[in-house]
């Protein structure tokens, strides 16, 4: 076998750990790139029963970004298996006593009708913030690209640039806000 293929078959089988900043992302869209990898949908070698996927290390998961109302309107259901152990919980809700929770279970409700799901989830790292312990940051090796770009706040541009920036109306200097 030449070195060539060598490099080629490892490469193949190895596993990666790649990096997914979920910061303004919708966390729906972003569960079918994660599962893409998590899977191993994007090798040739993919096979339902294998165990063929990567690693994911997702981070800012604090500041994801659902469309529209979705926050106000999307439910979560949770049963503690006893008698009257059923509850909904509003994803603002859920959110907030779990950064990580809503993802979560975007990615694991996008693999739906996969077997090996829940062994196919350890793969999958998920932080709120872009503290990521060291041994893990010195494992990955690949960026997934976001899927919407980021905006920039106002606040990060320089001063001079916001005060050259085209006005549409000069307020009076006596004009006052209500």
């Amino acid at each position: 076998m030449s070195a060539l293929k060598r490099v080629q078959q490892w490469a193949t089988f190895a596993r990666i750990w790649h990096l997914y900043d979920a910061a303004w992302q919708n966390p729906f869209d972003s569960a079918q790139v994660i599962k893409k990898h998590l899977m191993g949908l994007h090798k040739p070698i993919y096979h339902t029963m294998s165990q063929c996927g990567d690693v994911v290390v997702v981070i800012n998961s604090a500041d994801i970004a659902l469309p529209g109302d979705e926050w106000k309107k999307r439910v979560y259901f949770h049963h503690t298996g006893y008698p009257g152990g059923a509850s909904w919980t509003l994803a603002w809700e859920l959110h907030e006593k779990d950064p990580t929770m809503v993802l979560k279970k975007a990615v694991y409700n996008s693999m739906d009708g996969n077997i090996q799901r829940r062994y196919t989830m350890q793969r999958l790292l998920i932080f709120p913030d872009s503290n990521v312990p060291k041994d893990i940051l010195e494992n990955i090796s690949n960026q997934l690209r976001p899927l919407r770009k980021v905006p920039k706040r106002l606040d990060h541009y320089p001063e001079k640039e916001v005060k050259e920036f085209p006005k549409i109306i000069d307020y009076p200097k006596d004009y006052i806000v209500k």
